[in-house]
């Protein structure tokens, strides 16, 4: 009994983030690699968590974690992309990208690069499905390295603090934290899905 009492408990809290903030590194890490993972819905739902917490420091934690995780993603990703390019039989990470950028929204994307230049990238992170085409924008015209760091660099701490201010708001709407994170992953449900439905509807509309 006295050496049960002697081990000091560890506190809920500490715990949760032990485990809250590893889990929401690799989750948004493996996110920006394959493009299947919500990513900014798990952001959205780690700053519900975190702003009824009201813990010291919680807010910045989860920011610089996603922010930190989806920059070395995209560096990955673009690494692999470059070496892609420079194989003569590509690889599976370039085809990735590819398929998940149409030859019509390619050719915006470089049009767009090519007048607006590491802007364009900056915004790319903040639209839905925007990301990729623009990435291999960058692989076509030959981006070095450096060069998409720079732009990939505020891209993603752009985007983590839009999810995370998503994520505030669905929590100062709710007192329960369940009902935040419920209400930040449909808004980002709906966010990552309303350009494809306006896209389908301008389709229908033309045709």
């Amino acid at each position: 009994m006295a050496a049960s009492a002697s081990v000091p408990a560890v506190a809920p809290g500490f715990t949760q983030q032990a485990v809250g903030y590893p889990s929401l590194f690799l989750l948004v890490l493996i996110g920006a690699l394959v493009p299947v993972v919500p990513t900014g819905a798990l952001v959205s739902s780690a700053a519900v968590v975190a702003f009824h917490r009201a813990a010291p420091f919680s807010m910045a934690l989860v920011f610089v974690t996603a922010s930190l995780a989806a920059f070395l993603g995209d560096i990955a990703l673009y690494w692999l992309g470059r070496r892609g390019m420079k194989s003569k039989n590509g690889s599976r990470w370039l085809e990735a990208i590819r398929e998940r950028a149409p030859e019509d929204r390619l050719a915006q994307a470089q049009r767009k690069l090519a007048g607006h230049g590491v802007a364009v990238l900056v915004l790319s992170r903040l639209i839905p499905a925007g990301r990729l085409p623009v990435m291999l924008a960058c692989l076509v015209a030959k981006w070095p390295m450096r060069r998409f760091v720079r732009g990939n660099l505020p891209a993603c701490l752009a985007w983590a603090a839009t999810y995370q201010l998503i994520g505030v708001l669905g929590g100062s709407l709710f007192d329960q934290p369940w009902q935040g994170v419920l209400a930040a992953v449909v808004l980002t449900v709906l966010i990552s899905v309303a350009p494809g439905l306006w896209r389908r509807m301008r389709g229908t509309a033309a045709g």
